[in-house]
């Protein structure tokens, strides 16, 4: 059974909180779009000032290497912000594609200021749709999905400026509104773990079927045109701490892995929340564990947004 929050909880989601997981990749020059077009699962060809994106980093087998939210500063300067323990790997696998295109990728993760805002704390100015972007200054402003009808954005700013106004919320508070919103952000251990659609990433913004080829382009396309996806992602509750990378297991099979832990958190009231990635067949019916069959049993908790059938 998953806790209930107070209404004592439920006021202490409103605020700001400083992000030191995440980083930023710079890519400068006027071929900036057409180049991290080519590499990501998102349109970046008409990526507008007004907006933002959702998209992944694959393999040529097109598992994904990185995903993150990215959005254009100016008309020749693009931010990609992704999990920290993934971008030295990810900087340099994507600048060995630059080759003649005119764009320059660097870690720009010391000059910008990474802020989470959460319920009173986004601006009223910011459109309500995920993935749009508004500029307060030299800050960029990102609308992200909602987690339990509490609005989030993320705020990128230069390191210098001052912080956003707000009540201060703790990182494990963000992190758990992070896994609420059930939309995934990849980190080292699930590194080249899941195609796209094993996180939902067709149903949330993060994948264009009709743009051009990227790295693992024709694998994303067929699991999705041609029916063999049969893992998905969820949300689950678990009394005890789970973890990125972590195994899990159904009662129909106890000694082969139904699925993995994606993204955890703390959840305010006790336990831990968790965006899972599993094979469909394990959320139909039986009991789900963490670890072992003999591990915490699983709550499985509803989706807060559809998945799309027709793309």
């Amino acid at each position: 059974m998953t806790p209930s929050l107070t209404s004592a909880d439920t006021t202490s989601l409103h605020g700001i909180a400083r992000l030191s997981s995440l980083g930023v990749i710079q890519v400068d020059g006027e071929d900036a779009a057409k180049f991290l077009h080519g590499q990501l699962t998102q349109d970046f060809a008409l990526l507008g000032l007004s907006e933002a994106r959702l998209a992944a980093f694959c393999s040529a087998k097109g598992r994904m290497q990185a995903s993150f939210v990215g959005f254009k500063r100016s008309h020749d300067q693009i931010l990609l912000v992704c999990s920290k323990d993934l971008l030295p790997t990810t900087l340099k696998r994507l600048s060995m594609f630059v080759l003649r295109a005119k764009a320059r990728l660097s870690d720009a993760s010391e000059t910008f200021a990474i802020w989470g805002l959460a319920g009173s704390a986004v601006p009223t100015a910011l459109p309500a749709a995920p993935w749009t972007q508004w500029r307060e200054g030299d800050a960029s402003v990102v609308r992200l999905y909602p987690a339990d009808g509490t609005p989030r954005a993320l705020r990128v700013a230069p390191a210098s400026a001052a912080a956003p106004a707000g009540a201060d919320l703790s990182e494990d508070l963000w992190n758990w509104l992070d896994v609420k919103s059930a939309v995934a952000t990849l980190s080292q251990p699930v590194f080249e773990a899941f195609v796209p659609q094993m996180l939902n990433y067709e149903s949330v913004g993060g994948v264009n079927f009709k743009k051009g080829c990227y790295p693992g382009q024709e694998v994303v396309a067929r699991s999705q045109f041609r029916g063999t996806l049969k893992r998905r992602a969820y949300l689950v509750h678990s009394p005890e701490a789970l973890a990125a990378g972590q195994e899990l297991f159904h009662s129909s099979d106890t000694e082969q892995p139904c699925g993995t832990v994606v993204q955890a958190a703390p959840h305010p009231a006790g336990g831990f929340d968790a965006i899972v990635s599993m094979q469909t067949s394990a959320a139909a019916e039986g009991s789900l564990h963490a670890g072992s069959i003999d591990g915490p049993a699983l709550a499985l908790m509803p989706l807060p947004y559809p998945l799309l059938d027709d793309i």
